[in-house]
């Protein structure tokens, strides 16, 4: 055990769950004082994210129906390449363990896996042969209500929760882009074999921004604020760069202000926080691992003894959560976005011909009239009536061109995301922190927290443990309390 971690059990910052029984990897608790120094943080980050930003912020269920998690791809695609040990049982992550083992990166699939433990011969810690690798999705599935119920999962992430509500979201915002939503709880990852401690949960803490926006306007309005900031970005190609966002931006490294701009307010919170700026990069997703609807995607990493870890992510997802949503659900996720000036256009578009349409559709004459309106043109046209298709052919129906004057157009609007995992965040914090110095020729431990994320905000300790100044100091304590300050009062004079 570090010495750092030794110190944050003993005094009160993070401790082993379920440790009376033999604890269970991927899981912490924190313990007074880092469940203190977490909401610090938390605070901060609604400061910086929902309060100083046009959001709001909502809370939705940690556990979600199967239905969610079809449409937004983590029923199929939420996968690990696992390796279970055909001798003791132990199953493991296989890219981890390949790496652990032999150093070597190898892709998440079970081809490449499969050929690297025929290469190697590689085996079990316990001496071992490994069974074909086979995936294994990372949500936690349950049942919703008795008996046979309903299938869902525990959340692997809080955004979906905020894309499910974007009817109403819309509403809130009175229609108006762009606007973001925050939320900030618990996720779930199954993982197949977590070693790392408090960097790789099965239950985690995340705080998310979704921030809708035009697709045709991904400039900031605050973008100037940050636009000189100076980052250490590391490019696609592994090129590191130190320059500032504006230039960044200019030379195409980020793909657009927006990204930029939250680029720079990421780092302007952890250096709040208490991150070391020298040990703090941005780094640009690869084209084989960034997701394939995704236009740019950079992480926020930070150097501790585990290396370097991801601490936030932050992603142009485009439209493709609010698709996908719009397609499995029915509902339209579109928002209307009026023009400055209504503008003219020139269109094509189908005129019923009544003469013909009612002899033959009688009292659905009218109905599919009305739906020749909006139809998609050609030689046939097909139109929806009381969930009946009724195809049209020509003589139906003429073809014209009309002069139409427009007022505005509906979009999907696209998402960016920054997404912060609040337990890295925190760890880091206490690593970078982390400190020793020689009082009075004895070496201590001491962790150098900023003043408004310290979980004690102020210490009353009378000099001597008798009245009056006992009485006096409790005096002093309690005044400090009622104006809301976390205090420790100790008289015991050690």
């Amino acid at each position: 055990m570090s010495e750092l971690m030794e110190m944050l059990i003993r005094r009160g910052f993070l401790w082993q769950s379920f440790e009376i029984y033999g604890g269970m990897a991927g899981f912490i608790d924190y313990a007074p004082l880092g469940n203190g120094l977490r909401r610090k943080i938390e605070n901060l980050w609604r400061e910086f994210f929902v309060i100083n930003e046009r959001a709001a912020e909502i809370d939705t269920p940690t556990v979600g129906v199967e239905e969610v998690f079809i449409a937004s791809g983590h029923a199929t695609s939420f996968t690990d390449v696992a390796i279970e040990c055909e001798r003791c049982g132990r199953v493991f992550r296989a890219d981890h363990y390949i790496k652990e083992k032999l150093g070597i990166e190898v892709d998440e699939t079970i081809e490449a896996v499969s050929e690297v433990l025929e290469m190697y011969d590689l085996k079990c810690e316990c001496g071992g042969n490994f069974k074909k690798p086979t995936r294994m999705n990372l949500m936690f599935s349950t049942t919703i209500g008795p008996g046979r119920g309903k299938k869902g999962y525990l959340r692997p992430e809080t955004a979906q929760g905020m894309f499910v509500n974007f009817k109403r979201l819309a509403d809130y915002f009175r229609g108006k882009l762009p606007f973001g939503v925050a939320q900030i709880g618990r996720a779930y990852r199954n993982e197949i074999s977590p070693r790392q401690g408090v960097i790789r949960l099965r239950e985690f803490n995340q705080a998310e921004l979704e921030y809708f926006v035009n697709p045709k306007e991904k400039k900031h309005p605050d973008f100037e604020k940050v636009k000189g900031d100076v980052v250490r970005l590391v490019d696609k190609f592994d090129h590191e760069h130190t320059l500032t966002l504006g230039e960044a931006v200019e030379k195409g490294i980020v793909a657009h202000e927006i990204l930029a701009y939250f680029i720079g307010k990421t780092r302007r919170f952890l250096l709040k926080i208490g991150i070391d700026d020298k040990k703090l990069r941005f780094r640009q997703h690869k084209d084989d691992e960034r997701a394939h609807y995704a236009v740019d995607c950079w992480d926020a990493e930070v150097l501790t003894s585990y290396g370097w870890i991801e601490v936030v992510g932050i992603a142009d997802r485009t439209d493709y959560d609010l698709r996908r949503h719009s397609q499995y659900s029915g509902e339209d996720l579109s928002i209307f976005i009026q023009y400055p000036e209504p503008i003219k256009i020139r269109k094509r578009k189908a005129v019923p011909k009544m003469n013909k349409l009612g002899p033959v559709f009688k009292n659905k004459a009218k109905l599919i009239a009305e739906a020749l309106q909006n139809a998609e043109l050609g030689e046939e046209i097909v139109v929806k009536i009381g969930g009946e298709e009724v195809k049209l052919s020509r003589e139906f129906f003429d073809i014209v061109e009309v002069d139409e004057e427009i007022t505005g157009e509906k979009i999907v609007p696209h998402v960016i995301e920054p997404s912060f995992g609040l337990d890295r965040i925190t760890y880091a914090v206490l690593e970078h922190s982390f400190d020793k110095d020689i009082v009075d020729g004895e070496e201590r431990k001491v962790l150098r927290l900023k003043r408004w994320v310290a979980p004690v905000e102020v210490a009353v300790l009378p000099l001597l443990s008798r009245e009056p100044f006992t009485s006096k100091a409790m005096e002093i304590a309690a005044k400090l309390k009622s104006e809301g300050f976390y205090v420790e009062y100790d008289d015991s004079g050690s």
